[in-house]
């Protein structure tokens, strides 16, 4: 049976996505994302940041999606977490689209019949740097809001000193 997966093009490394947990930064509809069973990683090599070795636009790593929870790096965006990933070299997957996300079938994928018989290793434990952008009330309230499928105005937040 088909089962949905989130695509990405990406500049970041094998390591970079272990040490994060996943892969980020990305504007998507964090309830579609989630609902995907994988996420695959696609070489964008063209540009001077990129970090991996692969071919620009080949999938280099499938990951197994844990959850969708805000961006450590981005306000306002998204990181996809792994609780499995495993390596691949599949040539030519991404198909030029503008936007770096994608949405597909794993039958959509003619390099391989069935994703579960990937070789699937555990994800490290990590430690989730904190976001590099300062909590405000109105971001919480938002992401709090998004996460637990609320209106902000329900959402209420106290700080006593």
């Amino acid at each position: 049976m088909a089962q949905d997966v989130v695509q990405v093009l990406t500049f970041k490394s094998v390591e970079t996505i272990l040490s994060t947990g996943g892969t980020q930064s990305w504007a998507l509809d964090r309830e579609r994302a989630r609902n995907c069973e994988f996420a695959v990683m696609c070489r964008n090599a063209s540009t001077r940041e990129a970090q991996g070795p692969e071919e620009h636009r080949s999938a280099f790593m499938v990951g197994r999606v844990n959850d969708v929870v805000p961006s450590t790096e981005t306000p306002g965006r998204w990181l996809i977490t792994f609780s499995e990933y495993a390596l691949v070299d599949w040539q030519d997957e991404w198909e030029g689209n503008r936007n770096p996300v994608a949405y597909y079938r794993t039958d959509n994928y003619d390099e391989i019949d069935d994703f579960e018989s990937l070789e699937f290793h555990p994800m490290p434990v990590s430690v989730a740097p904190a976001p590099s952008f300062p909590m405000t009330i109105a971001r919480a309230k938002r992401e709090l809001a998004e996460s637990h499928g609320v209106p902000e105005e329900n959402v209420e937040i106290v700080i006593r000193g």
